[in-house]
């Protein structure tokens, strides 16, 4: 069923007495997949096909991560010749000059010496492109995030230490907040897989403090893959529930050093990474997927957008659905799934992983979507 005035109210028996989080708008019922309006105007491209025999084996793709530095776009993933999360899985990436449409050789950021190095975010400040990548040893053991800069004169990365300790994986861009701090999103590998965010101390990208977000009394099960919205010193943290398709919410009014317990919002979603920031418009969005009857399938690939400096989201479009005409992977089971974002030149970019309907842990393409930000509006 749509989630009406309603059902929101109705969901307090659900989940006890607390009212879920107003993450969307209570007054306008969630659409059902087949009620979606497609995004106009978007373009597809592929950054990375699934052709184990013509790359050497990889089969295991996930985590694609985008930067635009120096008109130049940089894509990043996680690859893998074994599967997820084991040893001998690398950082590696791609980079086009024409916006998507075309992608130079494959690069492998860190092979990992003794360790694996996986999918991470970027960071273009200042005139350098750092990345920021999750980092473990035998089976995603003592996790850690590890920073690189890129030697633009070698087409290199080099190895800038670790950045970010206590099992954190990144898994957003850096935001920066109204105290001059940036914050990136992520989450705890261990100890019920928390919520957490890293925060710089001021432009030093070295080293970062982690802090992990409280669980409610009534989260239950979680993976707690996370994104974050910032205003000033406000920050909102979105991140993933294990036990429903729903959102989960905590908030921040100090710059991330505190936050509320999370708590389940009223915005389905479902199980697995979000991406979520705030529009050169001064819109909000959420990428996801998020419809009134989807649950934890991973398709069709939604954006939710706000009206223009509102705080709860309004409308869903579709980018996509599991199956789609044009020359990339599409299946009737197709996991769309793990997006991110980037903003430019106004078009969003939407990096994804594509499993084409394969089975397996996570064996994709990596996709990428241009959305025009004009077709964005909450209320056309």
């Amino acid at each position: 069923m749509a989630w009406t005035r309603r059902g929101f109210l109705g969901a307090l028996a659900m989940w006890g007495e607390e009212a879920p989080f107003g993450l969307w708008n209570p007054a306008v019922p969630v659409p059902k997949a087949g009620e979606l309006r497609d995004v106009r105007g978007v373009r597809f491209h592929s950054i990375k096909a699934h052709e184990p025999a013509v790359d050497g084996g990889y089969g295991f793709l996930h985590g694609v991560g985008l930067a635009w530095h120096k008109g130049k776009l940089y894509a990043s993933f996680g690859h893998n010749k074994g599967i997820e999360n084991t040893a001998g899985e690398e950082a590696r990436g791609r980079v086009s000059t024409d916006g998507g449409r075309r992608w130079g050789p494959g690069v492998t950021f860190d092979a990992g010496a003794g360790m694996a190095v996986s999918h991470g975010s970027f960071l273009s400040h200042r005139g350098r492109l750092w990345a920021f990548l999750g980092a473990f040893s035998g089976a995603r053991e003592r996790v850690h995030t590890r920073a690189y800069m890129l030697d633009e004169r070698s087409g290199k990365w080099e190895f800038r230490g670790v950045a970010v300790e206590g099992g954190f994986w990144p898994m957003q861009e850096p935001a920066r907040m109204a105290d001059g701090n940036w914050i990136m999103a992520g989450f705890q590998v261990g100890g019920g897989e928390p919520a957490s965010v890293a925060i710089s101390r001021g432009d030093d990208f070295t080293k970062w403090d982690h802090v992990v977000i409280p669980r409610g009394a009534a989260v239950k099960t979680m993976w707690g893959e996370s994104t974050v919205i910032v205003q000033g010193k406000r920050v909102l943290n979105i991140a993933r529930y294990g036990a429903e398709a729903m959102a989960l919410v905590s908030t921040s009014d100090d710059g991330g050093r505190t936050w509320t317990p999370m708590r389940v919002s009223n915005l389905p979603m479902v199980t697995s990474k979000p991406y979520a920031g705030v529009l050169s418009t001064g819109q909000r969005y959420l990428v996801a997927t998020s419809t009134a009857d989807t649950g934890k399938r991973r398709a069709p690939l939604t954006i939710a957008v706000s009206g223009k400096r509102e705080d709860t989201f309004r409308r869903v479009y579709r980018i996509r659905g599991a199956e789609m005409a044009g020359g990339l992977d599409s299946h009737p089971r197709a996991n769309l799934s793990y997006p991110y974002a980037v903003e430019y030149r106004g078009a969003l970019y939407v990096g994804y992983s594509n499993n084409g309907g394969r089975t397996g842990m996570n064996i994709n393409s990596a996709e990428l979507a241009v959305i025009p930000v004009r077709e964005l509006a909450a209320d056309s």
